[in-house]
């Protein structure tokens, strides 16, 4: 197959629509169920590099939930814990293979951006991911195969439409990559960046004691960012993305962006969120969206009579500001990546209160000294790596 006739482009007023590659070969991908829109191949192609590098870096299977474009969640096979597989509500699965913990922290990181995802998987689907998936709401799949179990489950959604990619893992793009935009083609060399522990290695603050699973995790970090829109900035914890902040105009409203989204992350597993009990048949969206409330700013809302009689079996308690607060100071060891140096210490400030310990960003900004500053302030260990990771 040289080409892929798609509905419409990124909009339905935007026809005609395809794929194709120029060279003379086919297509290194093939559509087994559904049609993948213009869109759903953007994220695809692009949730499938950032897999197949986590997994390259890491050893680990992994697993990425995207949406327009940039990443919503990624992760690696790290085992869950009884709470993490609470809240991401895979509690129930029974054990899940190390590839399905990938997809389950990948999705669970930030559910209200996952809704609608399409999802990469840097190994051959199995039967536990593919059960997993078949509950959430989703655009598609992109992965290098699918066992027989798993394709029967995912045949399943929207009635056999449910669009399933499968990509060859020995596809080699060319050197040089190309895109039009107003009638004027760019052309530049691939980002073909290896990120390895090497580009950790140059710690410019006090703090210089830097574990293995912080070096994995800046990766993790860094990795997401290279297929993130830019500005952008990644915070990581135990293998998993816990916010992404993508596309701000400014540093700091990425920090601030992401930051909110690792607090919510982490409210979800205070004592006061766990103890929410949901009526029968309530559907999993609501259910997230009513948390997102009861944990965000608006927990009297979701608390009012006539409201919280739809979503709970019980009023919920009140959770007030101060006994957040509490609750995420108890936050440490996060990781924070940055695609482009960081001009102030506002940053690191924002950062320190969502649980940040770690740091990896390019470095080179006039005020570099204020930044590192601000780090050994809070005993952070910050590397430099040198290298910018914008993506556009």
């Amino acid at each position: 197959m040289r080409e892929f006739e798609l509905k419409y482009g990124c909009n339905p007023n935007q026809t005609p629509s395809k794929i194709y590659v120029n060279a003379d070969r086919d297509l290194p991908l093939k559509v087994i169920y559904g049609k993948p829109g213009y869109i759903n191949f953007l994220d695809a192609l692009n949730a499938w590099q950032l897999v197949a590098e986590l997994k390259r870096a890491t050893n680990l299977p992994a697993a990425a939930s995207f949406k327009h474009v940039s990443p919503a969640g990624a992760a690696v096979g790290v085992p869950l814990s009884d709470t993490l597989a609470k809240i991401y509500w895979v509690e129930d699965m029974g054990e899940l293979s190390p590839l399905a913990c990938a997809y389950a922290r990948a999705r669970g990181a930030d559910r209200m951006s996952s809704f609608g995802d399409f999802i990469a998987l840097s190994d051959v689907c199995d039967e536990s991911t593919a059960r997993l998936i078949k509950r959430e709401v989703s655009d598609g799949i992109i992965a290098p195969g699918y066992d027989e179990k798993a394709l029967e489950i995912l045949k399943q959604k929207k009635n056999g439409n449910y669009n399933v990619i499968q990509i060859d893992p020995a596809y080699k793009p060319s050197q040089i990559e190309k895109k039009d935009v107003f009638g004027i083609t760019f052309e530049q060399g691939r980002n073909e960046l290896v990120i390895d522990d090497k580009m950790f290695s140059e710690i410019v603050t006090e703090n210089k004691e830097l574990s293995e699973d912080a070096k994995r995790d800046m990766a993790i970090s860094m990795i997401t960012l290279k297929y993130t829109q830019s500005n952008s900035v990644c915070y990581v914890k135990d293998g998993q993305t816990i916010g992404v902040g993508a596309g701000q105009q400014s540093r700091i409203h990425c920090t601030r962006l992401a930051g909110s989204k690792v607090d919510n992350w982490f409210l979800r597993q205070s004592p006061q969120a766990l103890a929410l009990s949901f009526v029968e048949g309530i559907g999993r969206a609501d259910r997230d969206n009513a948390i997102d409330l009861y944990v965000g700013d608006n927990t009297r809302e979701i608390r009012e009579d006539g409201t919280w009689q739809r979503i709970f079996k019980s009023r919920p308690a009140d959770f007030t500001r101060e006994e957040k607060r509490v609750w995420l100071e108890k936050l440490s060891g996060v990781t924070l990546g940055s695609d482009a140096f960081f001009p102030f210490g506002d940053n690191i400030e924002r950062a320190k209160e969502s649980g940040v310990t770690y740091i990896a960003q390019p470095g080179g900004s006039v005020r570099d000294d204020n930044v590192i500053a601000t780090c050994n302030k809070y005993h952070m260990v910050m590397a430099f790596t040198g290298i910018r990771l914008f993506h556009h």
